[in-house]
């Protein structure tokens, strides 16, 4: 198991911990994912919105040891998926990647509807890159869709390049790499 600890401060002082998801945080991930769904729906995104992720995408992740969990005092806050060089569709990248190494591939980032505006997504990115260099990876690479503002916007944050179009499930996304 893979545990970071990291305080954090946003009006309040909260020690967070990023570590693989068991079975028993299933229901307190689609939880967090079912709102997420809804959020970008009312957004105007067509993101999330043809079935995926469903709980069987989360139960598939945790059973491949790629599912992870930011929490605070026990209290699931966030979820993704980490997998190494496991993405087939980005070797079809309408673009260039960066590198052509070893990567970290980030998906089904969210964070629960009670902690939004802390800062709790870039904090699971940088927990991300921890543990890609943890693994002696300097690449980490994701995407989302063309309407996702606010993901956008944390890609340029933590700077991130944009590297082009790839596809899933039929839809183009954007696609970035960051080298560490």
């Amino acid at each position: 198991m893979f545990i970071f600890r990291a305080p954090y401060f946003s009006g309040e002082f909260m020690t967070t911990q990023f570590r693989q998801a068991t079975h028993n945080d299933h229901a307190q991930i689609w939880a967090i994912i079912e709102k997420a769904i809804l959020r970008r729906k009312n957004d105007g995104s067509n993101q999330w919105q043809d079935g995926y992720p469903n709980p069987t995408v989360i139960s598939n992740d945790i059973n491949k040891n790629a599912g992870y969990v930011l929490t605070s005092n026990e209290t699931i806050v966030g979820y993704c998926a980490v997998l190494i060089n496991d993405e087939p569709e980005y070797k079809n990248i309408e673009g260039n990647w960066v590198s052509n190494s070893d990567f970290v591939v980030f998906h089904r980032l969210a964070v629960s509807e009670d902690y939004l505006g802390k800062g709790l997504a870039k904090k699971i990115i940088q927990h991300i890159h921890e543990f890609a260099l943890s693994q002696n990876i300097k690449s980490v690479k994701a995407d989302t869709n063309f309407d996702n503002m606010a993901m956008l916007k944390i890609f340029e944050s933590l700077g991130y390049v944009y590297c082009g179009q790839v596809y899933f499930r039929g839809s183009p996304r954007k696609a970035f790499e960051k080298v560490l």
